[in-house]
């Protein structure tokens, strides 16, 4: 295991990387089935709360993976194997997400965290011990990590509130352990691989909530056939799908990940609420889908609202990351947000217009605020991450 060349040429996403995402994504779609019934119920904090909590253990795991596979990835037995116990690990974690939303419970979901936790730092101990060249970086992060998964069995054992409190000071340890990690010698990754990888969990996340709001379209034409609202609904959402999936991808993101460490670690871990917004999209199109059947708990400017709030967090931190890098006057981050209150005010109409009218309007904004994004881009459309 000898760190790869991070300018070799033609470097894609492999068949292994692509499963391991579609395994992590069955832990996403768990994520977003709880926050769909839970905001439907109407108990919005700790529903979106312990959302984030059980989405940053999917996508800290998956990101470590990812960056580690861009610099070490060998394709052989013993990679393979640990790589299929992060998989195992993955979906012991989504066996486990209804627990940590019903009964709080975070034992199952850590238990699935350790273990691909314990795998990644086998990983790192085979580079320090076959590639001595990186082996201080190896070394610390193997013991980083090893470090912060005592902290969080540990955790388990702590009542209400200090495990909230534990939780937060976890999350700030795992996030320090690669500046810890590659502040000396850092890591060879490959910036067009990285951007690839991230663009392709991007899409399969978009793909997982077309799949979850098909499903709850079909439920509702099961139970009372099509109307006028569904219908909305499902144009409104295949319109803020794809205008989602345009912005993302309407500019390189190469040189974010090529400037510096500081540079890429932002860019990486901005991506958490990229993802996370992805995927809680989707639980509000079933919510409004809800709300438009008179399932929901909740009023229809708060079934808006589901839809409405994590198209502004998408909207926001694409067009922080493309104005950081693409457009120097800051076009992308003007448009995001015009548009956010664009957005906003539209589900705050939801009231007159019906939950179903204003999804549909937050669609066709959607598809609006591309336009105009593309109208006054500079840059050329990037092909590839």
């Amino acid at each position: 295991m000898v760190s790869r060349d991070p300018e070799e040429g033609h470097r894609a996403a492999t068949p292994l990387e692509l499963l391991f995402d579609l395994c992590f994504v069955a832990a996403v779609g768990q994520a977003a089935v709880q926050l769909h019934h839970g905001l439907s119920e109407g108990h919005f904090a700790p529903t979106s709360i312990g959302y984030m909590m059980v989405f940053f253990a999917i996508w800290w795991a998956w990101m470590n993976f990812t960056w580690f596979a861009s610099a070490y990835d060998t394709d052989d037995v013993p990679y393979r194997l640990l790589t299929l116990l992060q998989m195992g690990g993955v979906l012991v974690l989504a066996a486990g997400v209804p627990a940590t939303f019903h009964d709080y419970d975070f034992l199952v979901v850590t238990i699935g965290y350790v273990v691909m936790r314990v795998a990644m730092i086998a990983q790192w101990l085979r580079a320090a011990a076959e590639h001595p060249e990186g082996r201080s970086c190896a070394l610390r992060y193997a013991g980083g990590i090893a470090v912060v998964q005592v902290g969080w069995l540990l955790r388990l054992l702590l009542p209400h509130p200090y495990a909230e409190v534990g939780f937060l000071l976890l999350v700030v340890a795992e996030l320090a352990v690669p500046a810890f990690a590659e502040r000396n010698a850092p890591t060879a990754w490959h910036p067009h691989h990285i951007a690839e990888r991230y663009g392709l969990f991007t899409i399969i996340v978009l793909g997982e909530v077309v799949l979850a709001v098909t499903a709850a379209m079909q439920e509702n034409v099961a139970d009372g056939g099509w109307s006028a609202g569904l219908l909305e609904i499902g144009v409104g959402g295949l319109l803020m799908i794809f205008a989602m999936w345009w912005i993302y991808f309407k500019h390189s993101h190469v040189q974010r990940i090529r400037e510096n460490l500081r540079g890429s670690l932002t860019w990486g871990y901005s991506h958490i609420f990229v993802f996370a917004s992805v995927a809680a999209v989707g639980a509000g199109l079933e919510v409004a889908i809800d709300a438009d059947a008179h399932k929901a708990h909740i009023s229809e400017v708060s079934a808006a609202l589901t839809v409405a709030v994590p198209l502004v967090v998408y909207l926001l931190l694409t067009g922080l990351l493309h104005s950081r890098f693409a457009d120097a006057g800051g076009r992308s981050a003007l448009i995001s947000a015009v548009g956010s209150v664009l957005l906003l005010g539209t589900a705050l109409l939801a009231h007159t217009l019906g939950v179903s009218s204003a999804v549909l309007l937050l669609g066709v904004l959607m598809a609006l605020l591309l336009t105009v994004g593309l109208a006054t881009q500079r840059e050329p459309v990037s092909e590839a991450g």
